[in-house]
Parts: structure tokens; sequence; C-alpha cells
């Protein structure tokens, strides 16, 4: 079977590499994935896909097949912004393909990726390859900002849950075993207002902060030296309010982005937070995130998203090793995300067995000249394309 699906895929991959090239050439910023989204749907009805839909989020699901194992193959269409063009060697918007890599912004973050599973999907149809089985090709929407959140609704909304997920996000073609949860805090600390001239009249809010971060600072490097795989606490904004640039702030705001360890619940933190705020009338909330997607809709993220990780036992699990082995002809390399993905609607919300796989370096992702390593997409579209046989 791997020399029928390499053979197609060969065969295949002029056209695999244009279409991550069009990908990338379609800005789709969080919220912004309409243009996308219709791109999309038409390289899956050209595919010849059983049936393609975008749900009232905008997600798009090509399904192929309709046997009694679902496996969702999920890949997001939204990318962060491009904040300093000028700084580019290349066109983030161009697709330009130098010395064997693909450029731009989402090629790694995951542009290649949804190429090489909208194409996956032409192949197990093409070669027969989804027998008993009902495929899920997903172009999700929001990830960026909201992950998880979106990809839960549209699961939810499925006529059955999938049995199988594969978050297809850039793993460098390792296997993924689960990523670190991420938790988002408010604090908030209260002052009064006073003229610039005479501050002694007034309470900085700013300056009741400050305890605070130096403890934040401390908790992170004590987090550092625990080992490999680790929790971190870091200050990533903050804001202060006042009448004008010559009042004392009363208000001051700060996020705090805290990556979270498999077993690290709402409780570890709650207890960690009260600690760090000991002592001070300061006050802390996880942060919900608020906005709408392309169609519309209202979304809105609690952002707690718990670590999740699968057993090295599991079906899928096994599958996959199978699968690595009879195309890379090695043993895979067997890692954990440091960062979320919508990993964590699948497996940590719909306990979905899922596994990370995916196209690209994901140290390139946000960042200037993001690229992908062009043979990387071609060999994970024949990696996504023969699960079917072995689940």
């Amino acid at each position: 079977m791997k020399s029928k699906v390499t053979k197609l895929i060969d065969r295949l991959s002029p056209d695999i590499l244009y279409f991550a090239q069009q990908l990338i050439q379609t800005p789709s910023f969080t919220g912004q994935e309409g243009s996308l989204a219709k791109l999309v749907m038409s390289k899956m009805t050209e595919l010849d896909y059983d049936h393609v839909f975008a749900d009232a989020l905008g997600n798009v699901i090509g399904i192929i097949g309709n046997g009694p194992t679902g496996i969702l193959f999920d890949s997001h269409m939204d990318t962060v912004g491009v904040n300093h063009p000028k700084e580019w060697r290349y066109d983030p918007f161009g697709g330009e393909i130098v010395d064997g890599k693909l450029y731009g912004r989402g090629s790694a973050d995951m542009k290649s990726a949804l190429a090489a599973a909208v194409f996956a999907g032409h192949t197990i149809k093409r070669l027969g390859l989804q027998k008993d089985k009902t495929i899920y090709i997903t172009a999700s929407v929001m990830e960026e900002d909201y992950d998880g959140e979106t990809v839960y609704t549209m699961c939810r909304q499925l006529e059955s849950l999938p049995d199988y997920a594969v978050i297809c996000e850039p793993s460098g073609l390792d296997l993924a075993l689960g990523h670190k949860g991420r938790a988002l805090l408010k604090v908030t600390s209260k002052g009064v207002s006073a003229h610039g001239s005479a501050p002694e009249k007034g309470v900085n809010a700013v300056y009741k902060m400050s305890p605070i971060l130096k403890r934040v600072e401390a908790l992170n490097n004590a987090m550092m030296q625990q080992g490999n795989e680790t929790g971190s606490i870091a200050l990533t904004k903050i804001n202060s309010s006042s009448e004008s640039l010559n009042a004392i702030p009363a208000q001051c705001e700060v996020y705090l982005d805290r990556r979270l360890l498999k077993g690290e619940d709402k409780a570890t933190i709650s207890k960690e937070m009260d600690t760090l705020l000991d002592g001070t009338d300061a006050s802390w909330e996880v942060y919900d995130k608020c906005g709408k997607s392309y169609t519309g809709i209202p979304v809105v993220l609690h952002s707690f998203l718990p670590s999740w990780e699968i057993s090295s036992n599991n079906v899928l699990t096994k599958a996959c090793i199978k699968i690595y082995k009879i195309i890379f002809e090695r043993e895979p390399r067997l890692i954990k995300w440091d960062f979320c993905t919508n990993g964590v609607a699948t497996a940590g919300r719909l306990n979905i067995p899922t596994i990370g796989f995916g196209p690209g370096d994901s140290k390139k992702a946000h960042t200037v000249d993001e690229y992908c390593e062009i043979s990387q997409i071609a060999e994970a579209t024949g990696f996504y394309a023969l699960l079917p046989v072995y689940l």
C-alpha cells in the first residue's frame, strides 16, 4: 500500500505545493478567514470529496466515506498578523519557494499541513482507503486566539464524535503525544487618582502591582529549575488607567500567561495565584477572550486550557508509530508540544484519542521569514493518507 500512496503523491506533489502557495497568498488573520474558507471548499469539491460544507462559525468540513470509525484531521486556517513586513526577506503573502523551502505567513503554522491534509483526503478516496471509515478533513477558524473553542463546537455538531483525531500542527514530522496547557490570567490592582504634581495625595495602582510582579518572576525562575518539563508563568501585557498623562493611575491590569503541566488544574492555579497576591488587595480572574467569527457568530474562550497527552499504548499511537516506520524506515521521535493546540478540544474536552503530526518546524511559527521544508509537505500527505488503513 505504501508504494501506491507514494506513487500517487509523487504525481500530485506539484498540485499540493501550488495549493499550499495559494493558501499562503490568501491572508486569513483570526476572524478573517472567509476568503480562505472559500478556497478550501472549492479545492475539496474539485478533488471529489463526498460532502463539503461550512458550519455556522465558518469551519470547513470535508467528508470522505461513511463507515463506523471516524478519523478527524484538523488544520486551522487562521494565522497571526504581519506587524513588520519590511523585515521579511520574502513577501509574507508571496508563497515563494527558495532552496527547498516554502516561505510566507502560515507556511509552518499551518497552511502547509492544511494542503497536505486536503490532498490526503483526495488520496484516501482515490485509492479506496476509506473502507469502514468516515474521514473528516477540517479547516478550522480562530485557533490562534481561541484555542479549541470553534473545534469543540464543530465536533459537537457532527452526526457523531470522531473516534480518533490528528492535530496537524507543525511537529517537524515527529509524533506529538500531547501539549502543555495554557491559562491566561488577569490581575487587577486599584489605587486612588491624584494630579501628577501631587502624587502623595493618591495611591498609584501600578506601584501596588510591583511586589506581585517580582513574585511572578521569582516563581517562573523556580519553575525553570525543576527539570526538562516544567510549567511557566510570564507577564505578557500591562495596562494602567488614569484620567490623563498628568494623573496618578487609579487602576492597573496585568496579564499572565501560565503554561500548564498535566495534572495542574484550576485548584492548583487558584492556590498559586492566592499566594502570589497574598498581602495585597489585588484580585485575579481567568480571562475571557471575546470575539466574532468571520460569519458574525460570537465566540468566547474561557482561557483555562488544560494539558493533555495520549498513551504510547493507545491504538492510535501504535498505528501512527507503525505508519511512521513504514514511511521513514526508522523509529519516530515522540515529543510533547510546549504550546497549546486544538487538541484541547478533541482530547481535553471531548475525550477523543488525539495525536499530533505535521510538516514544518514549530519554532518558525509566528516569526519573520516563516517557512516550511517542501519535502515535509509530501511526506505528511502520505502519513495522513495511510492512517485509515491501520486503524
